[in-house]
């Protein structure tokens, strides 16, 4: 449901001053998003509201206590309100037209058309892990997302040193004759020429499985299990492999895994130095770091923290279908202007409940701190570089 009201003259824009009082008089008291204009009839700020026509009017008092505010209010030509069923309807329409027009008075984040994945593949007798990136439309099963690819990579670098699944192409694969360098090296069994069984790659397999799904201890259990018969049956070069095996997975759970609860968990943190807005993501699924990644969104200068994280909760998992993977708990450095109607669509998109908090204690907090540090250091270091070009 839409309802459109604007200033402008069938002919083109309007260039003479905005008539706040006419046009509130117009305005419905009902939930929707609002687009302001400037003289070039550039959208320069969207927003939603609850009610419409007493946030509309909120920007038209006197004495206006934001400096911001004021310089927004001065380049208004027209406005054009959207009706909606909802307030939450609002909030992602909003989201979607805030990425697709970019308005200067908004907080803006590059739009990253997809997130990369660990795929791997179901449909082959020896399957294959790689990265992937795009619609999961692939048969198989996809692990992450991961904040960027560099930490995608990593982590196959780790499985190929553990698990020596083949990351080869299918083509490649398909097209051997004999063994490649990865088997040389001890970072793959050459199924391609038969030097592994179905059935012993298909354990290789499920123990990588296993681990990219947060379950290493699971993982760690069934290699000491082979390692014991291996053992037991008096095969000690085998047994040796495995041991080496275990204290490599046992190494990477060092220094990976942070959450003794296994959960999925989002950790923003916001800092503004110098007028450069940065926000750090760390990014916690099955308990393991998958790594951090920093945003540099567009955004005024007189902007806060809340704001910044406000506008990236809403850009990131929400804009639009596509939307980034949901975790079941995402924690602030800042409290959330609006974080009941966030946690509400968010949940709502996910279909189960999704906290979002600013922690005060424990190992959340923690996270908190190093996620914020980050940024602070991200955001000093941007604003050096620019003072030295």
């Amino acid at each position: 449901m839409s309802d459109e009201h604007t200033t402008s003259t069938p002919e083109g824009p309007a260039t003479e001053a905005f008539d706040a009082q006419a046009f509130l008089k117009t305005v419905s008291e009902g939930p929707g998003i609002y687009r302001m204009f400037d003289d070039s009839d550039t959208v320069i700020y969207v927003g939603k509201a609850r009610n419409l026509k007493k946030r509309l009017t909120s920007y038209f008092r006197r004495n206006l206590p934001d400096a911001k505010t004021r310089v927004l209010v001065s380049h208004i030509r027209r406005i054009e309100t959207t009706l909606t069923n909802t307030e939450t309807e609002a909030l992602l329409l909003e989201s979607n037209l805030i990425k697709s027009l970019r308005p200067r008075y908004n907080v803006v984040y590059r739009d990253d058309k997809s997130y990369p994945w660990i795929y791997l593949s179901s449909h082959q007798a020896f399957p294959r892990l790689g990265f992937y990136r795009g619609a999961r439309r692939e048969q198989g099963t996809f692990y992450g997302p991961y904040p960027s690819s560099a930490s995608v990579r990593e982590t196959l670098r780790l499985l190929q040193k553990i698990f020596p699944v083949r990351q080869c192409e299918d083509a490649f694969f398909r097209n051997r004759s004999r063994p490649c360098l990865q088997y040389q090296i001890k970072r793959c069994t050459a199924p391609c020429v038969g030097l592994i069984s179905e059935a012993d790659y298909a354990e290789d397999v499920r123990l990588a499985s296993l681990f990219l799904a947060g379950k290493s201890d699971d993982a760690i259990q069934a290699l000491v299990a082979r390692m014991e018969a291996a053992s037991q049956a008096q095969a000690y070069e085998q047994a040796a492999v495995l041991r080496d095996q275990i204290a490599a997975l046992r190494r990477v759970q060092e220094t990976q895994y942070i959450d003794s609860r296994h959960g999925d968990v989002d950790v923003l943190a916001a800092a503004i130095v110098g007028g450069i807005g940065c926000v750090q993501l760390f990014t916690i699924r099955g308990g393991r770091n998958l790594g951090n990644r920093a945003w540099f969104p567009s955004h005024d200068r007189q902007a806060s923290e809340t704001e910044l994280l406000d506008a990236f909760v809403l850009q990131h998992y929400l804009a639009d279908r596509r939307g980034g993977f949901i975790p079941d708990e995402i924690l602030l450095s800042h409290a959330s202007a609006e974080g009941e109607l966030l946690a509400a669509a968010l949940s709502e998109r996910k279909g189960r409940k999704v906290q979002l908090r600013v922690p005060q204690r424990g190992e959340r907090r923690q996270w908190l701190g190093m996620a914020l540090r980050n940024a602070e250091h991200a955001a000093s270091s941007r604003l050096n570089s620019r003072a030295t070009l």
